[in-house]
């Protein structure tokens, strides 16, 4: 996978602008639908959204897992995010979670400040798009 990065532009910080990938025979795509906080039994344990977005992202990896896949797979990440103030505000606890979880790995994201979720207790949700290599 090659970064993509127009060499007279400032590089973004925690995300990619754009990568390119050449899918080959046996190539997998994984498509993780939106994670929101809650654990596996569908309960949340919090409303903090820094700790929202640390379950988000485990649930991310166990689906992505499931598939074969690591973290350095993710092609794309969208965040949905009810509260654009609350999510700025928590950057450096979630930039750690993210650290911690996905490591140093910065694929092209888009963060999108919604009206709502459908799970009432969201305040975040993160769907990913991944290609394993064979």
């Amino acid at each position: 996978m090659d970064i993509l990065q127009p060499p007279d532009w400032t590089p973004p910080r925690g995300y990619s602008n754009g990568v390119m990938t050449q899918v080959a025979v046996g190539d997998r795509l994984v498509f993780v639908g939106g994670q929101v906080g809650w654990n596996g039994l569908q309960q949340f344990e919090t409303d903090d959204l820094a700790e929202q977005v640390r379950q988000a992202l485990l649930n991310v990896m166990a689906i992505l897992t499931e598939g074969g896949g690591k973290p350095e797979h993710i092609v794309r990440m969208t965040w949905y995010v009810k509260d654009k103030r609350e999510y700025v505000a928590a950057y450096p606890e979630i930039g750690k979670h993210y650290r911690e979880i996905v490591g140093r790995h910065f694929p092209p994201m888009s963060a999108v400040e919604v009206a709502d979720l459908v799970e009432d207790r969201a305040k975040v949700e993160i769907e990913v798009t991944a290609v394993i290599p064979a």
